[in-house]
């Protein structure tokens, strides 16, 4: 049988998305910034095999190397950008239920008698 969805477990999960999705942008966040560092550094090692006279081939690849990581660095920026962006949907959505639902959840949790087993169709509106 499906699980019952509640008010209060929806905006829990939504709250909980949002919480995940700000910590796994910046994770990420994180992670692209020390590859963009680590392109910067390959890309120092690559000027300075060039000062020491190495084969170009050596010197070439390093240097694609590091214009690789940089490019997935920028990528993974752009992907955490769109996380916060999903993340404040998620913050949104759940103003917008409170907004629109949470008067009913709030009527509900204050009548004196148990609603629970209260058939839903009654309550829907024509």
């Amino acid at each position: 049988m499906a699980e019952k969805l509640t008010y209060t477990a929806l905006v829990k999960a939504v709250i909980d998305l949002k919480t995940h999705l700000v910590r796994d942008a910046e994770e990420i966040r994180v992670r692209a910034q020390q590859l963009t560092e680590i392109g910067n550094e390959i890309a120092s090692v690559a000027d300075t095999l060039s000062s020491l006279a190495v084969d170009t081939n050596t010197i070439s690849e390093t240097s694609e190397l590091a214009q690789a990581l940089r490019g997935i660095g920028e990528s993974a920026l752009s992907y955490a950008a769109a996380g916060d962006t999903t993340a404040r949907t998620a913050k949104n959505t759940a103003h917008q239920a409170q907004r629109t639902h949470g008067g009913i959840q709030e009527q509900v949790n204050r009548a004196p008698i148990d609603l629970t087993g209260v058939n839903r169709e009654w309550l829907r509106q024509e």
